[in-house]
């Protein structure tokens, strides 16, 4: 609206930071997120959007569902949050609660060009310039991507996908957790999860 660009992370896409920095850095300058969560998460979604709001410089408008819908109670507190982190309208758990707040087009770019400090998509991408500089090494910071996960994830993302099971599950199903038409693992593949968490103790 009035010229802010703006992406859509859909609920569960909201939980991984890598969605919000790609919307940012392509751009976006509000993220709308739309998401039907229930208790016990609410303190926790509500601080993702504040965190990633903060984190990516961007505003954040969240939708969230409230009532009980016969089988779940969802717990509201729809809001619009700063570029800053900061709260700007909140809902609470009532049903059809409406919030609004000026965003400003102005202030979200100026801040992008200036900040120093709280510019996190600036330096993530110019790490240490001050130092750099200081050195007579250039004037950019660091640009090259330090982390080992990252480069699997690009380079061989089925050797970054058996990262995340080595610390997670290698099995889709959980025999504790079952879920309607997911298969629960097989004893062998029980018994190797096992030995996986005996090993990361």
């Amino acid at each position: 609206p009035k010229g802010l660009k703006i992406s859509m992370i859909i609920c569960d896409d909201g939980n991984y930071p890598e969605i919000w920095r790609d919307c940012a850095m392509r751009g976006a300058e509000l993220v709308i997120r739309p998401q039907g969560y229930m208790y016990p998460a609410k303190d926790q979604q509500v601080q993702v959007s504040k965190t990633m709001a903060w984190c990516n410089n961007v505003y954040v408008a969240v939708a969230n569902a409230s009532g009980f819908d016969g089988v779940y109670t969802y717990f509201g507190h729809s809001a619009i949050v700063g570029f800053d982190g900061r709260t700007l309208g909140e809902c609470g758990t009532e049903d059809n609660g409406i919030q609004y707040a000026q965003l400003s087009v102005s202030a979200i770019r100026d801040a992008r060009a200036n900040d120093q400090s709280q510019n996190q998509l600036f330096k993530i991408l110019h790490r240490g310039y001050t130092g750099v500089y200081a050195n007579g090494d250039g004037d950019k910071g660091e640009a090259e991507c330090p982390f080992p996960f990252y480069h699997q994830w690009i380079t061989n993302p089925k050797a970054a996908q058996a990262m995340a099971e080595k610390v997670t599950r290698s099995t889709i199903g959980v025999k504790s957790c079952p879920v309607s038409g997911i298969p629960a693992p097989s004893e062998t593949e029980e018994i190797e999860e096992l030995t996986n968490e005996l090993n990361l103790e």
